[in-house]
C-alpha cells in the first residue's frame, strides 16, 4: 500500500499542530488511518503531548530537523506503518526550517516512491506576522537573517495557508491574499481557521488530489544558518505537587510571567507554548503566545483542579538561550499556589546548529 505523505511547514507560532489535529480529525471521519510525525531540535515537546492527548498515533523526532534527521524520519514512518498502517502521514517539521523540498520531499519521492505519495508542500502562516514581514503593517519584527528563513519558507510552498482566518477582517484578509499572490505567484493561497476547523477539510482534500510542483530553492546556507543561530531555544518540564489548583489559571499565570519578563527587555518571541497534563493523563491545558506584543492565550482548556501534573514549556525567541532560562526560572519562582509546589525536573536551552541535510536534490524528478 502506498500512503500519502503530507508535510505542513511554516514558521514558529503559525498554528501547525492545531491545524494537523483538525486535519487528522477530518481524515479519520472519512475512514482513513492517520499517523503524525512531530519534529523539534530537542526533546520534551508540547506538540507531541497535545497530539497524544487527542489519541492519534504519533512519533517524535528530536535533536534536529527532518532534513538533518532524514533516516530518523523514515524510521518513524516505518514504525507507524508497523503499528497502525496509516493511509496518510501528517508531518510537522521544525518551525525554523526551510529547503524542505530539496532535502525531504524529493528524497522521499525518489528513494521511497513504492511507499509514499508525497503531497504538495503546505506552509502555514500567522497573518499578523505575515502582514508585518511583507511590509503591509508595522509592528515588532525579527532581524533580517531570521526573516530570510521566513520568506524562504513561503517561497518554496506549493500551497500558502493563511491560518487564523476567523480573526482577520475582510480588508486585512484581502490585502494579505493579494500580497502573497503577487509575491509568490506559483503558490495557491487558501485560508483556514485551525481553531474552528473552517476550511481545513477542503485544504486537505485538495492536497490529496494534487501533485507537487517540487520547487527547489536557491538558498544561501550561510545566511540560513546565521538566522537559525539568532534564535534561542528552550524546552523544560516541571512537576506540580501538593494542594489542588485550577490548572488553566496556573498555566496562564506562568505563561504571562515568562512573556512579561521577555517583553520588558524588548526581546521578540517566536513561540511560547505551555502544557499541563494531570497525573492520570486525562485532559490537557495549553497556553501559547506567538509574538511579544500579543498576550498569551488559552488554546485548550482542562477546566479542572489538579493536585499532581507535569508542566512542559517550549520557548523560542530571538534572544540568548541564557536569557530564556532566566525568564522561565523567574516565572517558576514567582508563580505560587498555596501549598502547591512546582519543581523543575529538566531544562535544556541552546541555539540551533548549522543545518547539514542528509540529502539535497537539486532538481525535480
Amino acid at each position: 500500500m502506498i500512503a500519502h505523505y503530507l508535510m505542513v511547514g511554516g514558521f514558529l507560532g503559525a498554528g501547525k499542530t492545531t491545524a494537523l489535529l483538525q486535519a487528522g480529525a477530518h481524515l479519520a471521519a472519512a475512514g482513513k488511518r492517520v499517523g503524525l510525525i512531530m519534529n523539534d531540535q530537542s526533546e520534551a515537546l508540547v506538540d507531541t503531548a497535545l497530539v497524544r492527548s487527542r489519541a492519534f498515533p504519533v512519533e517524535e523526532i528530536a535533536g534536529g530537523c527532518f532534513c538533518c534527521r532524514f533516516n530518523s524520519l523514515t524510521d518513524a514512518a516505518e514504525k507507524l506503518t508497523a503499528d497502525v498502517r496509516p493511509d496518510v502521514f501528517l508531518a510537522e517539521p521544525v518551525g525554523s526550517c526551510t529547503d524542505l523540498v530539496a532535502t525531504v520531499a524529493l528524497p522521499l519521492r525518489h528513494l521511497y516512491a513504492d511507499r509514499y505519495r508525497v503531497a504538495p508542500l503546505s506552509v502555514l502562516l500567522d497573518p499578523d506576522r505575515a502582514l508585518r514581514i511583507l511590509g503591509l503593517e508595522t509592528g515588532r519584527a525579527f532581524s533580517p537573517k531570521v526573516e530570510y528563513i521566513y520568506t524562504k519558507q513561503l517561497e518554496e510552498a506549493d500551497v500558502l495557508v493563511i491560518n487564523k482566518a476567523d480573526r482577520l477582517s475582510p480588508e486585512r484578509m484581502t490585502a494579505l491574499r493579494l500580497a502573497l499572490e503577487a509575491r509568490f505567484p506559483g503558490a495557491r493561497v487558501v485560508a483556514i481557521s485551525a481553531r474552528t476547523g473552517a476550511g481545513v477539510g477542503a485544504w486537505i482534500d485538495g492536497l490529496l488530489a494534487a501533485d507537487p510542483r517540487g520547487r527547489v530553492l536557491d538558498i544561501d546556507y550561510d545566511t540560513y544558518a546565521e538566522g537559525e543561530a539568532l534564535l534561542g531555544w528552550l524546552n523544560c518540564t516541571a512537576t506540580l505537587t501538593g494542594a489542588a489548583v485550577e490548572a488553566d489559571d496556573l498555566l496562564r499565570d506562568l505563561a504571562g510571567a515568562i512573556h512579561g519578563d521577555l517583553a520588558t527587555t524588548g526581546l521578540e518571541i517566536a513561540h511560547l507554548k505551555l502544557t499541563l497534563v494531570p497525573e492520570d493523563g486525562h485532559g490537557i491545558s495549553v497556553v501559547n503566545a506567538t509574538r511579544t506584543d500579543g498576550a498569551p492565550e488559552l488554546a485548550f482548556a482542562l477546566d479542572a483542579q489538579v493536585d499532581g501534573a507535569e508542566i512542559t514549556v517550549n520557548l523560542r525567541a530571538e534572544a540568548a538561550p541564557e536569557r530564556l532560562e532566566q525568564a522561565v526560572r523567574n516565572a517558576l519562582s514567582v508563580v505560587r499556589r498555596d501549598e502547591a509546589a512546582i519543581t523543575l525536573t529538566h531544562l535544556e536551552r541552546f541555539r540551533p546548529g548549522r543545518p547539514v541535510p542528509t540529502h539535497r536534490m537539486a532538481a525535480t524528478l
